[in-house]
């Protein structure tokens, strides 16, 4: 049973759980982790996988064999990762470039959802450049956005002035000229989460339906193991968790980045949570609420 993840803490708990329920787990390393998605959606190379969550959306729209373990890896606020170096702002991105590593970024869905939801953005009406394909076999980028050269990156392009506008998390590069588009932008973060009911979600963990039908109790073992780990290191006081675990507490933040993502040609048709519930629920023989539903 081999294991992607992410974050070292709940890789070793799901392969110490996923042991004690029969099965020889192995994590595997792959760096950065996202790397990974291609060959766990498109041909099941590994059982248990960290995947973006517009990852499992394009998967289930694309007929790919993943189901969703509902447990959050990375969880964070978004609005401060659309940046520019110079004077424009957010009300400016009409008639501007716009770089985002990938059209199916999950940060960069979030951000076009804030766009046309908060500032009344037209996103046909911006120049989009995307660096980088799909991890689905079968999506393609909607014929008005334009692929950068091959070999060119982001980050560099975004510094020298190619593109206007950057979407940008981790790869963000160190540069004092670089702020955010939209003004104060982690408290225009924490005003959304609050009418939303949730927090952004990035990363969860996939499974393969080969793995859940060979391996349902080490499954749910590592489910069990993970939401321990999340639950116990929770902050106190939060309004919402930053690592949702379970169906429901899920279900929001599925939901809107599913919309989001119908919008934007992510997808190419509209993806019901509960379909993706019952398929998962179905393949391990459990009900939802076993996995928080």
């Amino acid at each position: 049973m081999k294991l992607v993840l992410g974050r070292d803490d709940l890789a070793a708990a799901a392969a110490s759980s996923a042991r004690e329920a029969g099965a020889e787990p192995e994590r595997v390393g792959i760096k950065p982790v996202h790397k990974a998605s291609r060959g766990f959606v498109n041909r099941s190379d590994v059982d248990l996988c960290e995947l973006a969550i517009v990852t499992v959306l394009q998967a289930l729209a694309h007929d790919k064999p993943v189901l969703l373990l509902p447990v959050t890896t990375l969880g964070r606020h978004q609005h401060q990762t659309l940046v520019t170096t110079g004077e424009l702002s957010v009300a400016d991105v009409e008639g501007h470039s716009i770089g985002v590593r990938a059209w199916s970024q999950t940060t960069g869905v979030w951000v076009r959802g804030f766009l046309t939801e908060q500032y009344g953005v037209d996103l046909r009406k911006a120049h989009w450049t995307t660096y980088e394909g799909h991890h689905v076999e079968g999506a393609e980028d909607p014929a008005w956005v334009q692929r950068a050269p091959e070999g060119t990156k982001l980050p560099a392009d975004f510094l020298a002035g190619q593109v206007d506008f950057g979407i940008m998390g981790n790869e963000l590069p160190s540069d004092d000229r670089i702020r955010t588009a939209i003004d104060d932008a982690h408290a225009v973060a924490e005003q959304w989460s609050k009418d939303q009911g949730f927090i952004p979600v990035n990363h969860v963990v996939g499974v393969s339906e080969a793995a859940a039908a060979q391996y349902p109790e080490a499954v749910l073992a590592a489910y069990d193991a993970m939401r321990s780990v999340l639950v116990a290191k929770e902050e106190a006081g939060r309004p919402f968790p930053l690592h949702p675990v379970g169906f429901e507490a899920l279900r929001g933040a599925f939901t809107k980045a599913a919309a989001y993502a119908l919008e934007q040609e992510v997808i190419p048709r509209a993806v019901d949570y509960d379909e993706l519930v019952e398929r998962t629920c179905a393949a391990l023989d459990v009900s939802p609420a076993r996995l928080g539903g």
